[in-house]
């Protein structure tokens, strides 16, 4: 049967604390970079040109179609190949970019979302002022969608989370990991339960941080 699920944690607590700080870091990296990349693919997506809309829509449907772990064993395997330079960087570069890739598709779609929820009269008005479309999109759409839109992206920083506990499989420190550094002490199902128990207080906190963000949204409303 071996040590109690305490035990295991009490004596093992600082190798559980470095994979849960692993975990978020890695979410966030890959949220914050998946921002950008996904507001770039969002614009392109709504743009007037059918090439670069075509684009956009091939790389969400096949990142958004296709399993995570599977694009990170490509970017694992295959980046080093296509792009010699990545030879030289550190191997989580590479789960690091599947991840924040993946995450964009996501987000490309929640940000497409929130501007299209905004009234198309607000745009129409605006570019009958005089207004261009930049200046438009920056000073009159945006502000307004980005109410619809944070919450969603806080939603994906809670999903995305519980998908770097595939990262482990690469030999990234992150939670999930944690159970291959104990295995070799012959602890098997123990850091199971604890792995589990923290990534529901992670997600937990984090669901009840984006609901008390959506409130304030709604209330400004």
């Amino acid at each position: 049967m071996g040590p109690g699920i305490l035990d295991v944690l009490f004596e093992y607590w600082p190798i559980f604390l470095k994979g849960a700080i692993g975990t978020l870091r890695y979410a966030f990296i890959a949220v914050s970079l998946g921002s950008l990349l996904g507001a770039l693919i969002a614009l392109m997506h709504l743009s007037k040109s059918k090439i670069l809309s075509s684009i956009a829509s091939l790389y969400v449907n096949v990142l958004r179609g296709t399993p995570l772990l599977v694009q990170m064993y490509i970017a694992y395997f295959f980046l080093p190949i296509a792009v010699p330079v990545l030879n030289n960087v550190d191997k989580e570069v590479y789960v690091l970019i599947a991840l924040t890739m993946n995450s964009s598709a996501y987000v490309s779609e929640i940000i497409r979302g929130g501007i299209n929820s905004v009234d198309p009269g607000q745009n129409e008005a605006a570019r009958s002022l005089g207004l261009s479309a930049s200046h438009t999109m920056t000073k009159i759409i945006l502000p307004q969608a980005i109410k619809n839109i944070l919450p969603s992206l806080a939603n994906e920083y809670i999903a995305m989370i519980k998908e770097t506990s595939m990262a482990g499989t690469f030999m990234l420190y992150e939670l999930m990991y944690t159970r291959t550094l104990l295995a070799n002490k012959y602890l098997s199902w123990q850091p199971l339960f604890i792995i589990a128990g923290i990534y529901l207080i992670m997600t937990l906190v984090l669901t009840s941080l984006v609901k008390l963000l959506e409130k304030r949204f709604s209330v400004s409303d």
